[in-house]
């Protein structure tokens, strides 16, 4: 098998080196990721047995904890507005396709719920990007108040990136025993998100919640509650989500005179040799051992051809598979050292059998049942839920949409994916609410989102996506989903009691994504950003950009960056005066930027964040500028990885062609709730302190959204 594993460049997310260690004989494992994905594992063994001793403490605390619990509880529900609250995230869900929808009968619960009680768009944040806004929506505060700005924050020593919303280290002592390395400590792993969220507050007063798939909630935090962690969760590789697509095609494995695109995963050529196909899915990399080579499990596969189909034969169990057909989540076990086990799960999926064979492998997850790590609180909540209604997606961003837009496989595998992740997280959301009678029950699907990311071309007849690719057989896949939202709308409502309040919202709306603006070209050609002598060009991260003459910089989705003395590791502007005036020089210059060749603006305005943020203890950790793109554009992808072309404006090719990285005023979400709320022009940040209230708690000084006025109904008020 030869393998050609390229740069993971314009993923948001990078591969990136990381560490599996075991302790003594136990099947502990730990592992590190550095810059992009950190996380530490643990064993099943482990996981399982602190699940157990923790369940034999908590029988033994309990009475005490009881009667403290019901005293807050009793307090606190003596001024609450409701017994539940009953929150459904659809992530991404648009105001402009929900008006249209609604106007034409398609989406009656949501009508229903608006007559019920209120509609109204609701403010995202400044930038309009998920992470972002849904840490605005569980903390109350803006983004300079809970840290987090984009996917990705820079490193101010390298100027390189890392990870926005965790930070995992390895254990500080290791014994070296010949070719082994065996940890003395344990790893650290850490939520960079700052702020409490309103679950956890509501925990102080005996108010429980069940939080489902919450985006930026890993790792996830001790509360009163159960929490499954979402968003920034790595793959079992400790990245953000990487394939493997192993071909009989030496050029789609990379290996040919065209090299396709491979940044999403790893490309892998293998022979059919008497009718069956002999390799390895690679792993995490095993850094007990000194080469820290990736751990490596053998499989093959039986091929038919005349019956299109093939025997996976891996970890000592058949799988019949078909073509075009996923296969169920298959349990992985990787073995760093004897007594060390570290479990993961994938599905296997055949793309093609003729002329060239093709297998897609997903990412590798974190097995819920076997937890590698610390992915829902208590530990054992992820088992449970493994127990009640079999393995599942665990991975942060679990959609492969790098998949796609390489081309590995096409728009019919992905939506069966999408659904397939969707239809778990139902079960466990309508398990939460049977089970969860008081309180709080909240789940956030990621499917609305991800269809818009790599379908809206099909809404948009003159997106650059389409050309080359089906423009008519997925053309109403988001509206489908939609109506299958709208449909769980109305199951949702059936379940409510009269004294329970019931609010659906998105963190953000959605736009089309025809065309990429690299603002570090942008800085180049106007002589805020130079490269290194002899250089026309840099790679990834800002190689050969030469920081002694370089006043600004961008990567990510929506930010800009001063090259500021005593802050940068090379910083050239003075702090004060200096970085305020080169901030209005670029303010200028960028805002209202037009696109010559499509006779559009492409950039509504430039916004200082020092103004839009202008207390918040964290805002210096964010960027300097957020960048407001016009509907129709977006960071480039070349730009969003720090890398400097000689082109400005590009068209967007890739399947994903829909987003909201834009100007936030454009990309408003939604707000429904069966309590009509009466205060205009409400925001994401809003929903924190206004869950409080309505639960009779006080609103902590620190939270800057306000609180939305609520009518609530006469029955409401005996509660």
């Amino acid at each position: 098998m030869n393998t050609n594993k390229k740069k993971h460049g314009v993923r948001i997310f990078h591969n990136v080196f990381f560490v599996v260690a075991g302790v003594g004989i136990s099947e502990a494992a730990f592992a590190y990721v550095g810059p992009g994905a950190g996380f530490a594992f643990l064993g099943s063994f482990s996981a399982l047995f602190l699940a157990f001793f923790a369940a034999v403490v908590s029988l033994f605390v309990w009475p005490v904890r009881f009667v403290i619990r019901s005293l807050r509880r009793r307090k606190a529900l003596g001024q609450s507005r409701q017994k539940r609250m009953v929150i459904l995230g659809l992530d991404g869900l648009d105001p402009k396709l929900v008006d249209r929808w609604i106007a034409e009968g398609k989406l009656p619960n949501l009508k229903n719920l608006a007559e019920q009680g209120s509609y109204s768009r609701l403010a995202t944040t400044y930038p309009s990007i998920s992470p972002v806004a849904w840490s605005s929506f569980m903390t109350g505060v803006d983004p300079s108040r809970h840290n987090i700005f984009d996917f990705l924050n820079r490193d101010v020593r390298s100027y390189k990136p890392k990870l926005s919303s965790s930070e995992v280290g390895p254990a500080t002592r290791n014994i070296q025993v010949g070719d082994w390395i065996i940890p003395m400590g344990k790893p650290l792993i850490q939520n960079m998100r700052k702020s409490r969220a309103f679950w956890s507050i509501l925990g102080d007063h005996g108010i429980t919640s069940n939080i489902l798939r919450v985006p930026l909630t890993f790792p996830p935090e001790k509360f009163a509650g159960a929490l499954l962690s979402a968003m920034c969760i790595p793959d079992l590789r400790g990245t953000q989500g990487s394939f493997t697509f192993y071909t009989t095609n030496p050029t789609e494995a990379g290996e040919g005179e065209e090299t396709p695109e491979a940044t999403g995963g790893d490309r892998c050529l293998v022979k059919i040799e008497d009718g069956v196909i002999n390799t390895s899915l690679s792993g995490p990399g095993n850094s007990m051992r000194k080469d820290g080579k990736p751990l490596k499990i053998p499989f093959s596969i039986k091929v038919n051809m005349k019956k299109r189909e093939g025997v996976l034969s891996i970890g000592g169990k058949k799988y019949r598979m078909k073509e075009r057909e996923y296969t169920p989540w298959i349990p992985l076990l990787f073995k760093p050292a004897p007594g060390v086990k570290v479990h993961g799960l994938a599905r296997f999926y055949i793309t093609k059998m003729t002329p060239d064979f093709g297998l897609y492998v997903t990412p590798i997850n974190i097995d819920p049942g076997k937890p590698a790590l610390p992915i829902s609180w208590p530990s054992y909540y992820s088992i449970y839920l493994s127990k009640l209604i079999g393995e599942f997606a665990t991975l942060g961003l679990a959609e492969d949409t790098w998949a796609l837009n390489e081309r590995v496989i096409d728009e019919a595998a992905f939506l069966q994916q999408t659904l397939d992740y969707h239809e778990e997280r139902e079960q466990m959301l309508f398990n939460a609410l049977k089970k969860s009678r008081e309180g709080v029950v909240a789940c956030v699907f990621d499917g609305t989102d991800r269809l818009q990311h790599m379908f809206f071309r099909y809404l948009d007849d003159k997106h650059p996506a389409n050309k080359g690719k089906d423009i008519e057989k997925f053309k109403d896949t988001i509206l489908e989903m939609y109506m299958r939202a709208d449909e769980m709308v109305g199951r949702v409502m059936d379940m409510l009691g009269p004294d329970e309040h019931f609010m659906v919202l998105s963190d953000h709306g959605f736009e089309s994504f025809r065309h990429g603006i690299n603002i570090n070209s942008w800085l180049r050609q106007h002589g805020y950003l130079y490269l290194e002598e002899g250089a026309t060009e840099s790679g990834d991260w800002f190689e050969s950009v030469d920081w002694s003459r370089t006043k600004a910089y961008a990567f990510g989705l929506g930010g800009m960056y001063i090259n500021q003395a005593g802050r940068e590791a090379d910083g050239i502007v003075a702090r004060g005066k200096e970085t305020e005036t080169l901030k209005k020089e670029i303010i200028a210059g960028l805002s209202g930027l037009r696109d010559d060749a499509h006779d559009d603006v492409a950039i509504n305005e430039v916004f200082d964040n020092a103004v839009l943020h202008p207390s918040g203890p964290y805002r210096d950790n964010g960027p300097d500028l957020i960048i407001g793109y016009n509907r129709g554009y977006r960071a480039s992808w070349e730009g969003a990885v720090g890398r400097v072309t000689d082109t400005i404006i590009s068209d967007n090719t890739k399947s994903w062609s829909g987003d909201h990285c834009i100007d936030p005023r454009l990309v408003p979400g939604v707000l429904f709730s069966n309590r009509k709320i009466v205060t205009e022009d409400p925001g994401i940040g809003d929903l924190a302190p206004t869950i409080l209230t309505q639960f009779g708690v006080k609103v902590p000084e620190h939270m800057t959204g306000q609180v939305l006025s609520v009518e609530c109904p006469a029955s409401a008020a005996a509660v």
